[in-house]
């Protein structure tokens, strides 16, 4: 990296434990311009800043490789993967179980009426 770091670059240790759940290169496409890691930290930045994609700084890759990845990654559930992995460490870290034994429903979230269905609605005006 020959630029100066942004506060939401990942660190040496966070990327270790991130590198595996992102899609390695295609073989025979392309030649690789831009590193796993570079646009890993693009994506961070516009996300936490709460910017728009065109508005990314100049010193990483361009905005519409980084949105490519975005959404590609996305749509193959990479950033479910991501999640996934760091709880698993955070819990462990946490001298728990890496998987939850249980989970709770919240009863308010889930709305119901004592009637279903058309009994339910009401009718339209005349």
């Amino acid at each position: 990296m020959t630029r100066r770091p942004y506060p939401t670059d990942l660190s040496d240790t966070e990327w270790f434990l991130l590198e595996p759940c992102i899609p390695p290169v295609k073989a025979g496409g392309r030649p690789v311009l831009h590193t796993r890691r570079e646009i890993v930290n693009a994506i961070c930045y516009v996300l936490r800043s709460g910017g728009a994609w065109r508005l990314l700084p100049h010193d990483f890759p361009p905005w519409q490789t980084v949105y490519h990845y975005f959404r590609l990654w996305r749509d193959d559930g990479v950033f479910e993967q991501l999640n996934h992995a760091l709880r698993e460490e955070v819990r462990e870290r946490a001298g728990r179980e890496r998987q939850p034994s249980g989970a709770i429903i919240d009863s308010q979230s889930v709305r119901t009426t004592e009637k279903g269905g058309f009994a339910a609605t009401t009718g339209a005006r005349r």
